[in-house]
C-alpha cells in the first residue's frame, strides 16, 4: 500500500499524497520547473540546493536514471514533487527507476498530488518556504515548520556545494550532446587554459568548455584571485550555483580582482556575481525561472533563442553601471538574461547555454568565449 506523504507551505496550505524516494521530513524553498524531460539533470544540478522542486509535466521517471547524464556527483535539491511516478523504465540507457535513485542518495519524494494547483498558487503568491514530510503528518506542525524554515534569501548555499579541491577537467561530452558529431577526447597541452570558479557548476558546462578545445583546471568557488592567477590562465569562468548571490562576498572579491585581467565568463549565478562585483544589485523573482522553454532576445542579432534556465534571482538593469551593457532580455518578463563589460573582455548570461537537458539554440556562447581567450593570447604574444 502506498504511504501518505504531505507537504505544507508557509501561507497554511497543506497537500496530501503518497511517499516514493526516502523517508523522512525536508524543508526548502517550493519551486516549480517546467521541463517535459531532464528531471535527472534537474536532480543532480547544484542550484537547486535547499529546494523543493515542483515538476509541471504530469508523468515524471518513465525513462527512469543513468550514471551518463549526472549533472554532479549527487542530487542536491531537498525534495521532489510531482504528479505521478512511473514505475515503469523504459529506455535503454536506464540502470535503475526513479524510486530506487531517490532512495539511494536520501531525497524525499512525493507524488499523487494536484500539481497544477500548486504551480498555480506558487506562480500567483510567489515562491514559498515549504515542508515535505512522510514522518510528521499533523498539518499544523508542518506549517509551522514551513514558517520557521530559513528559506534562500541571505543563505551562503555555495559553500555547501562545493567542490573539495582542485581538478583537471577531461570529461568530454557525451555523443548524444553532439547529436552524431565528432567527441573531443583530447586536448594538445599548448591549448588555452580556462580556470572554472565552481560555485555548484553542471558537469555539461566543464563538458563544454573542454569541447571548445581548452585545458580546463575547475577550482571551488572560494578561491582566490591570486590562487587562480597562480594556475597561469588564458580565461576564468564563472558557474552556476545555488541560491542569493549577494552573501557570496567572496566572489564578488575575487571577480573585481580578475576583471581586465583574463576574459571572463559567466553562467547563472556567475552572471549576477559578475554584475554584483562590478557595483550592481540584484533582487529576488516572484516565482524563478526553471525549465528549457524560456525565450530570450539577443540585442545583438535580434534573434530569440529559446533556452534553459534555473534561477530565482535576477540582476537589477536600473543599478547597472555605464560600462555594464545588457544583452539579451527574457520576453516573459523583460528581466536581464545577458551582460558585455565595454571596457574589457568579460560576458555574461542568465540562463544555460550548455542546456542539459534543453534547448542547443545558445551553445554558440562558448565559441564567442574561446574567440575572446584567442584574442587576447594574440594581442599578449604580438
Amino acid at each position: 500500500m502506498p504511504k501518505p506523504a504531505k507537504l505544507a507551505l508557509e501561507d497554511g496550505t497543506v497537500y496530501r499524497g503518497y511517499s516514493f524516494g526516502a523517508e523522512g521530513v525536508v524543508d526548502g524553498e517550493v519551486c516549480f520547473n517546467t521541463s517535459m524531460t531532464g528531471y535527472q539533470e534537474i536532480l543532480t544540478d547544484p542550484s537547486d540546493r535547499g529546494q523543493i522542486v515542483v515538476m509541471t509535466y504530469p508523468e515524471i521517471g518513465n525513462y527512469g536514471v543513468n550514471e551518463e547524464d549526472f549533472e554532479s556527483w549527487k542530487p542536491h535539491l531537498a525534495g521532489f514533487v510531482v504528479r505521478e511516478v512511473s514505475c515503469r523504465v523504459s529506455n535503454r540507457r536506464a540502470q535503475e527507476n526513479l524510486d530506487s535513485f531517490l532512495k539511494r542518495f536520501g531525497i524525499v519524494g512525493l507524488y499523487g498530488i494536484d500539481t497544477r494547483a500548486l504551480v498555480r498558487r506558487i506562480r500567483e503568491h510567489g515562491a514559498m518556504k515549504g515542508v515535505l514530510s512522510t514522518v510528521d503528518l499533523d498539518d499544523a506542525s508542518l506549517v509551522a515548520k514551513a514558517k520557521a524554515s530559513p528559506g534562500l534569501v541571505g543563505r551562503d548555499l555555495v559553500r555547501e556545494v562545493l567542490p573539495p579541491g582542485p581538478r583537471e577537467w577531461a570529461q568530454p561530452l557525451s555523443r548524444w550532446a553532439k547529436l552524431g558529431g565528432q567527441v573531443r577526447e583530447r586536448i594538445p597541452p599548448d591549448a588555452p587554459h580556462v580556470v572554472a570558479l565552481d560555485f555548484g557548476m553542471k558537469y555539461n558546462i566543464a563538458r563544454h568548455l573542454f569541447d571548445s578545445g581548452c585545458r580546463v583546471t575547475v577550482l571551488p568557488g572560494t578561491a582566490t584571485a591570486e590562487e587562480v592567477m597562480s594556475f597561469r590562465p588564458d580565461g576564468v569562468f564563472l558557474s552556476n550555483g545555488p541560491g542569493d548571490p549577494e552573501p557570496v562576498q567572496y566572489a564578488q572579491k575575487t571577480i573585481a580582482q580578475l576583471l581586465g585581467k583574463v576574459p571572463i565568463f559567466g553562467i547563472c549565478l556567475g552572471h549576477q556575481l559578475l554584475a554584483l562585483a562590478c557595483g550592481a544589485r540584484t533582487y529576488k523573482l516572484k516565482f524563478g525561472h526553471r525549465g528549457a522553454n524560456q525565450p530570450v532576445m539577443n540585442k545583438e542579432t535580434g534573434r530569440v533563442e529559446i533556452t534553459c534556465q534555473n534561477h530565482g534571482f535576477a540582476v537589477d538593469p536600473d543599478t547597472l553601471p555605464p560600462y555594464l551593457e545588457v544583452t539579451h532580455w527574457n520576453l516573459n518578463d523583460d528581466t536581464v538574461e545577458g551582460l558585455v563589460h565595454r571596457e574589457v573582455p568579460a560576458f555574461s548570461v542568465q540562463y544555460h547555454p550548455e542546456a542539459s537537458a534543453g534547448p542547443h539554440d545558445s551553445h554558440y556562447l562558448f565559441g564567442r568565449f574561446r574567440k575572446l581567450i584567442d584574442e587576447s593570447r594574440a594581442s599578449l604574444a604580438g
